[in-house]
């Protein structure tokens, strides 16, 4: 305990008897994060004027000096918000994080632009960015905390990103891809009714561009062919995949992928063949010989030269005389 004290001691001793410069203190500005800035320093790159401190925070950027950048810009917006300069800095900001890898943080600064800045002259550009960004989330980039440490993946949070850019310009030229995304998003989130309500959407209100709307509708029916194959027993999912890759093949007949499209027709089918006849073996099990009668037929309807269907004709028979045999 005293050998403690005494080393305590000594290095007090030390502290006290050689004096020395104070380190530069450690400073945290919210959106610029924490950094060290010596005394002095702050007026190196300080402005009176909102242009000249755009000027220092451009000429830093075009330096590669994001760390000034995000300080002289993060000034301007602060001091000078209603400024005429205002809108390229809050740019230059969200730049600066998007080039740092701060993805997230650089989207919600350039969401700043949307609704402060509308009338900036970099607005275009910006619903671009936001683009890019959430497709590099759609693309398996994680979520960071703090800006820095990678914590989860999110196509919730993805398709909410996308879904931003669509209302910040629903008719802008980056909006119908965004839209389609969105549908992306909830594909890979297994969301598949949600999937397919955003193709819809795409595909209504685009459906002037034919590239988007083609797009739309294809990706719709493969929603609901996906739904389909999850769906025991449920053959509505099926029925609207066939549905909508028939009106794809009718709207758009010299696309590319109308012989894929007709070979999942095909496979579709035959999957409500089969899942009407399980359905028809389950209400004769349960001697419900109406509702068996009536998926039996089902069968023969959807395809009359299957195997089911041939099976199907050999329980109508065998059905019949229940069928005929007076209730008691």
């Amino acid at each position: 305990m005293n050998r403690r004290f005494a080393v305590l001691f000594l290095i007090i001793a030390c502290v006290v008897s050689f004096p020395f410069r104070a380190p530069a203190p450690l400073t945290y500005t919210p959106g610029e994060g924490w950094y060290y800035e010596s005394y002095g320093e702050s007026t190196k790159w300080q402005r009176a004027r909102a242009k000249d401190q755009l000027d220092v925070a451009q000429q830093a950027f075009d330096s590669h000096d994001y760390g000034l950048t995000l300080r002289a810009a993060h000034r301007i917006v602060r001091v000078w918000p209603l400024s005429d300069y205002a809108p390229r800095a809050q740019y230059l900001v969200g730049r600066c994080l998007e080039i740092m890898g701060r993805d997230e943080e650089a989207f919600n600064a350039y969401q700043v632009i949307v609704e402060k800045y509308p009338k900036s002259a970099e607005y275009e550009d910006v619903l671009w960015r936001q683009y890019q960004i959430a497709n590099r989330f759609l693309g398996g980039e994680w979520f960071k905390l703090w800006g820095y440490i990678p914590l989860y993946h999110s196509m919730d949070k993805t398709a909410g990103m996308f879904d931003k850019i669509v209302q910040n310009g629903p008719y802008s030229d980056v909006a119908p891809r965004a839209q389609l995304s969105i549908g992306a998003a909830r594909e890979k989130q297994k969301d598949f009714p949600a999937a397919v309500k955003a193709y819809e959407i795409a595909a209504d209100r685009y459906h002037g561009q034919p590239v988007i709307a083609s797009d739309a509708l294809f990706s719709e029916g493969v929603s609901h062919q996906k739904q389909a194959e999850t769906a025991e027993y449920d053959q509505s999912a099926a029925v609207q995949a066939v549905a909508a890759f028939t009106d794809f093949i009718t709207l758009y007949p010299d696309d590319k992928r109308v012989p894929q499209v007709r070979k999942a027709i095909a496979v579709l089918k035959a999957e409500q063949v089969r899942g009407n006849y399980e359905i028809a073996r389950f209400y004769e099990k349960s001697k419900k010989w109406n509702g068996a009668l009536v998926y039996y037929n089902e069968v023969l309807q959807l395809d009359p030269n299957s195997s089911y269907a041939a099976r199907a004709r050999e329980r109508i028979q065998s059905l019949k005389p229940r069928l005929e045999a007076p209730a008691n």
